[in-house]
């Protein structure tokens, strides 16, 4: 599961995949165990060991009761990866999502909403599978009609609105342009601008985005564009 608070990347991992880790990369390590999580340990790369459901709880607290501005990211170790995912649920109203990363050729469609670049992405209707909704926003959000392909990846983000705290799950697909002629930004979610945009070009737009958006492209161009 990859998490992203206040846009901080937070990684739950099994025991299996805490095999490829390397300490090296961490400014921090904290063994879940044998202390608690404290703001001042909360800078840089922190990892954090024998992570239990109270460990995820304790940490969502201190992000949104701290600035935390020197944390960069939190990969979280533990035996039971099944019981945090679900302490993680139960503390928010999870709404489902889908969205497209769409190529045509060599290029990648983006949208630029709200001050920063984006990818189209919405909430699933009901009676709606995600790869339906990855198509139907698609095209609502752009005009571009696109045949959905394999999924990316899924994401989770949260938010708080009308009072309520948010976690949205989104699915994501790659997706193949068929038809642009008709592409147009939808305003009425303000959208301003549409571009295909090469592997350069969007890196370099990139940097004013989201870290689970640039999360999605690193993850596409890792996996399907290498």
């Amino acid at each position: 599961m990859i998490l992203f608070i206040n846009d901080r990347p937070i990684r739950l991992v099994g025991p299996k995949a805490a095999g490829s880790l390397h300490q090296s990369d961490y400014d921090h390590i904290v063994d879940a165990r044998l202390e608690q999580l404290r703001p001042e340990v909360l800078r840089g790369h922190v990892l954090v060991l024998n992570a239990a459901p109270i460990t995820i709880e304790k940490l969502i607290g201190l992000l949104n009761n701290h600035a935390l501005l020197d944390l960069h990211s939190v990969v979280l170790v533990t035996l039971d990866k099944n019981a945090v995912e679900e302490k993680v649920k139960s503390l928010f109203k999870v709404v489902k999502a889908s969205g497209g990363v769409v190529f045509k050729g060599e290029k990648m469609l983006l949208m630029f909403r709200r001050g920063k670049w984006d990818l189209p992405k919405g909430k699933l209707d009901d009676g709606e599978s995600s790869r339906e909704a990855a198509a139907r926003e698609v095209e609502e959000e752009t005009g571009v009609v696109a045949s959905v392909g394999e999924r990316i990846c899924t994401t989770w983000h949260t938010y708080t609105m009308n009072g309520s705290r948010i976690l949205k799950r989104t699915k994501w697909y790659r997706m193949t342009c068929i038809d642009d002629r008709r592409m147009a930004p939808q305003t009425e979610e303000d959208i301003e601008q549409l571009e295909w945009l090469d592997r350069r070009e969007a890196r370099r737009v990139l940097t004013n985005s989201f870290s689970s958006i640039r999360y999605v492209v690193d993850t596409v161009y890792a996996e399907f564009m290498a």
